[in-house]
């Protein structure tokens, strides 16, 4: 049973089904993760964080300052820049920045001349490839990819650009890269209208961001581009026959399932690939789960883990990023065999997924168990 409250009139309402599957990601929509900046109750200008971006902010002619130096920020600066006197990106330390081209000018040559889903059918294996092969090759070469990396920042930047604002200290794809389209970011970095500071903030001012190397920012606007905070299930309360359920507490089952908990799938994608390879594997499963109780005329299905599978690890813990280091207690746990070790792999997850349903961590019944979900849910 799902029990929602509706934030707008507290109206309360109650859904039953067979299976429950929560398609909610990782992250709390609700509020972003800042940090505690002192002196910010003294600034007389805007303070911004993505999660909430007025509708109203006019940032045209306005200094702007974003902090931070991951997706957010380099998607903020191309999109602001051309309409700001002048916006920096600060941040702490750099991130690997790619360009990635925003037309596929061999996809539209080739939709003119084969059918449409046999275009789609082949680049969608070629994107698949080149990804994997850039994450790949990361691991395998990372000082090879890592001059690769930057010798392309340096190409677009120019020669006489100060590459440590783009150096970062750790190797490529301990963290996840930055794509920018079509090289957009190096463009107004190159034409004046945006630029990079790498310090530290020692606090907020009445008219900007003072650093610890004594240099100040002055801003109208300063926009914290400072993450998200972790978060499974959309927040809700999951339990069991009135027994209380933290998703840090069980482990993960092919990724998909959660240890001990019958009838119940979560959809949670790649963080080295694009999300959605993993959540049509998922989803295929689940169907398949859900055709399987009918066939063997059962009614639950839950993974059940052997003693010791256990490793303590989150399901995303090679990931070295600080919102996954701060968050990654929420998370689910991982084990040591194939079926509780979640790879983030889509070569290795097609194959186990296309395997047999007969597994020695399923275990399929007729008991009447009652999973309760308990949250709220935003009104459209």
């Amino acid at each position: 049973m799902v029990e929602t409250v509706n934030e707008l009139n507290g109206e309360i309402q109650k859904f039953t089904c067979n299976f429950l599957i929560s398609a909610t990601g990782y992250y709390n929509h609700d509020q972003g993760y800042t940090p505690k900046f002192e002196g910010l109750e003294n600034f007389k200008g805007q303070f911004v964080h993505p999660q909430k971006w007025p509708e109203d902010l006019d940032h045209r002619n306005k200094r702007v300052v974003v902090i931070g130096s991951g997706a957010t920020a380099v998607t903020l600066i191309p999109a602001m820049a051309n309409e700001t006197a002048h916006i920096t990106m600060l941040q702490r330390s750099p991130s690997y920045v790619i360009n990635v081209p925003n037309t596929d000018k061999l996809f539209d040559a080739a939709r003119k001349v084969f059918s449409e889903e046999l275009v789609y059918k082949f680049f969608r294996k070629r994107n698949i490839f080149m990804q994997r092969g850039i994450y790949k090759i990361s691991r395998r070469f990372p000082k090879q990819m890592r001059s690769f990396l930057l010798s392309n920042a340096q190409k677009e930047l120019g020669e006489q650009y100060d590459m440590t604002h783009f150096t970062p200290k750790y190797m490529p794809w301990d963290e996840r890269l930055c794509a920018i389209p079509d090289n957009d970011l190096f463009e107004v970095i190159r034409e004046g209208k945006a630029s990079i500071v790498t310090d530290q903030i020692e606090r907020i001012t009445e008219t900007g961001i003072l650093l610890k190397s004594g240099q100040t920012l002055d801003a109208d606007i300063i926009v914290s581009a400072t993450g998200l905070e972790l978060q499974m299930l959309g927040g809700v309360n999951l339990s069991v026959d009135q027994e209380q359920i933290r998703p840090s507490d069980k482990l993960s089952y092919r990724g998909v399932l959660l240890e001990d908990v019958p009838n119940f799938a979560y959809l949670f994608g790649y963080t080295n690939a694009p999300w959605t390879l993993k959540i049509d594997l998922a989803n295929d499963y689940i169907c398949r789960l859900i055709n399987e109780l009918d066939i063997r005329q059962m009614t639950a299905v839950k993974p059940v883990a052997p003693a010791g599978e256990n490793t303590g690890e989150s399901i995303i813990s090679s990931l070295q990023a600080g919102y996954v280091q701060r968050g990654c207690h929420e998370l689910p746990r991982q084990g040591k065999s194939k079926d509780w070790f979640v790879s983030h792999n889509y070569e290795v997850d097609s194959e186990m997924f296309a395997q047999s349903l007969e597994s020695p961590g399923l275990v399929w019944s007729t008991e009447a168990k009652q999973i309760k979900t308990k949250g709220k849910v935003k009104a459209a």
